[in-house]
């Protein structure tokens, strides 16, 4: 039962948990926690330098009511920011319009469909 490469492969096993173990350490836990704190920021800097106080309002607006789309939103912004695709500080206006091209993009659509025969056969069954 003991043998030379069982006990390998259970030592290489238990080298992995313990390193999987270590990266949950609370030092490093507050690590992460500084660096999502640090790239909040930054995103926060670009936001206010490519969005008027207006737009700034109702892209907050938004967040409040669909977290989702507002994270989504600001991550297009801030992209495009990056990329330089931002001729300059975008108004409200222009929010909105970017707002109404992505909500056209994810709309969703639903159809029901209905088999008659099936359901004519079904009733036709408890006569």
């Amino acid at each position: 039962m003991a043998d030379p490469e069982l006990e390998a492969i259970r030592k290489q096993r238990m080298a992995q948990l313990q390193s999987q173990f270590k990266g949950n350490e609370p030092g490093n836990q507050q690590a992460n926690e500084e660096k999502r704190q640090q790239l909040e920021d930054m995103k926060n800097v670009i936001l206010s330098q490519v969005l008027d106080q207006s737009a700034r309002a109702r892209l907050n607006t938004l967040s409040l009511g669909k977290p989702e789309k507002g994270r989504m939103i600001e991550e297009m912004i801030v992209n495009m920011a990056k990329r330089g695709q931002l001729p300059g500080k975008l108004g409200e206006q222009e929010l909105i319009g970017l707002l109404e091209s992505v909500s056209e993009q994810t709309k969703k659509t639903t159809t029901i469909k209905f088999d008659r025969r099936r359901a004519a056969l079904d009733s036709d069954d408890d006569l």
